[in-house]
């Protein structure tokens, strides 16, 4: 049997100024990823070979967005939908297969459903299939005209006659077409209309009228076809998306206290056991292991967690890597390049960057660790800085394994402390430090014995 051969064309070309935003409307995320992604991402799982992004109010940004590994045709004038469609005919030049038109500001659409759209085009050799929805309020919308299974036309609510407002069955602008045929039917319709535009519902029509098949298949829920036009619409969309997305989690044995305060964006992945608390974020492409407890308040961003870690209330991390057996928090803070081996703790108030610890290694309190390459077994004290930015340039300590670190020291970079080395607490260091050695960096105490007193003295 011969494979269906099958593209995509997704209408991403409009501004959405009921988003009141400078930010193109298809650009707006959702769990992470833009709107016009959502289609994008279905489009490559249903194995379209093609995928063509028509681009027009703010092309630049969507193309940055999205990569290089897509068309992105110009709709150069806004003349309706089906010139939309046309301006994507060069980037299909050659194609003899089925068309997929999707819309980039439906992120709901489930894969189910346009499957079942596409089979239900091969299966009757259908030259045009619809996407239908039933509706409780129709107003607004275009009506499906059917003549038994088959489509008649899609009449919009301007035009309908009081019988065909009564229909409750609208087109939700989501169809497969064949293609060459598409074109050809756009071109031989024309814009002849009072708005002076072209109308893909003058394809279905025209393809009926000429005794091709026009089928139409109704999605199992309004609410998988809803267009986002502003931020209300918007927080919806997200707030259903989120519902799909952590039941999903759940099914596969991610704990979740109240899933309705948990936000996971799309890419994240979770191991099995992990538990989550209320109100915590997990973004853009974090990867949390297994048997993991995430309190509320964390935030967690393109980091990589490894199994039984603990993150307590509070803490922020971004761009890092966490081992296995480790605890942060509460209230720390990674930030991009901190590597943490393993069986680490990182306290409350402890702050990283581009920090690198080995196995076992602990900062517990009130420390600041940026551009340190940092051993086995370290231990940091409370108040522990290490100094790495003088103003123009950055430096780097190293501090070898089985070290020992007082409270309220600084390291002034660069420096290296050799390995199961002692610095007293409230030393500043300049200097390396050799091997099993202490060092001491502080002034000699001296006490003014009656000082105080005196001082009292002289006040009154």
């Amino acid at each position: 049997m011969q494979r269906q051969k099958y593209a995509a064309v997704i209408l991403a070309a409009g501004q959405g100024t009921r988003m009141k935003s400078v930010v193109p409307k298809v650009l707006h995320e959702i769990a992470g990823r833009p709107l016009v992604a959502w289609p994008v991402e279905q489009a490559r799982q249903l194995g379209c070979e093609t995928i063509s992004v028509v681009v027009g109010h703010g092309s630049d940004a969507v193309r940055d967005k999205l990569g290089a590994d897509l068309q992105y045709p110009v709709q150069t004038e806004q003349l309706g939908t089906g010139h939309a469609l046309l301006s994507a005919e060069a980037s299909l030049a050659g194609f003899c297969g089925t068309v997929l038109l999707l819309c980039g500001d439906v992120p709901l659409l489930r894969q189910e459903t346009l499957q079942r759209l596409l089979d239900l085009h091969h299966a009757e050799q259908a030259a045009v299939t619809v996407l239908t929805a039933l509706v409780d309020d129709p107003f607004g919308y275009g009506r499906i005209l059917r003549d038994g299974q088959l489509v008649q036309a899609i009449v919009e609510e301007k035009d309908a006659t009081e019988t065909q407002k009564k229909i409750n069955e609208i087109n939700t602008g989501i169809y497969a077409f064949e293609a060459p045929y598409v074109f050809e039917a756009l071109r031989s319709v024309g814009r002849e209309n009072a708005q002076g535009e072209y109308y893909l519902t003058d394809v279905v029509a025209a393809a009926f009228a000429a005794g091709r098949t026009v089928c139409a298949l109704q999605a199992d829920s309004v609410e998988e076809v809803h267009g986002i036009n502003d931020r209300v619409q918007l927080s919806a969309a997200a707030r259903a998306i989120r519902k799909r997305l952590n039941t999903e989690w759940m099914r596969q044995g991610v704990g979740m206290i109240d899933p309705e305060t948990t936000y996971i964006d799309a890419d994240v992945q979770i191991g099995s056991d992990t538990i989550l608390y209320p109100n915590l974020s997990l973004r853009g492409t974090t990867v949390i292991g297994r048997d993991c407890i995430i309190e509320p308040g964390v935030v967690i961003t393109d980091c990589e967690i490894g199994d039984r870690v603990h993150i307590k209330s509070g803490s922020v991390l971004a761009e890092s890597k966490v081992g296995d057996d480790g605890a942060i928090g509460p209230m720390a803070h990674l930030r991009p390049g901190t590597i943490l081996d393993g069986d680490n703790k990182i306290g409350n108030f402890v702050e990283t960057k581009k920090a690198h610890l080995g196995v076992g290694s602990q900062a517990s309190h009130l420390t600041y660790l940026g551009d340190a390459e940092i051993g086995r077994n370290v231990n940091f004290g409370c108040g522990t800085i290490t100094c790495n930015y003088d103003g123009r340039d950055k430096y780097q300590t190293v501090v070898e394994d089985d070290v020992f670190v007082g409270s309220d020291t600084q390291f002034i970079a660069p420096v290296r402390i050799g390995r199961n080395s002692l610095i007293a607490a409230g030393s500043t260091i300049t200097k390396d430090v050799p091997p099993d050695s202490l060092a001491i960096a502080r002034s000699e105490q001296c006490n003014i014995e009656g000082w105080a007193k005196k001082k009292k003295k002289s006040k009154k």
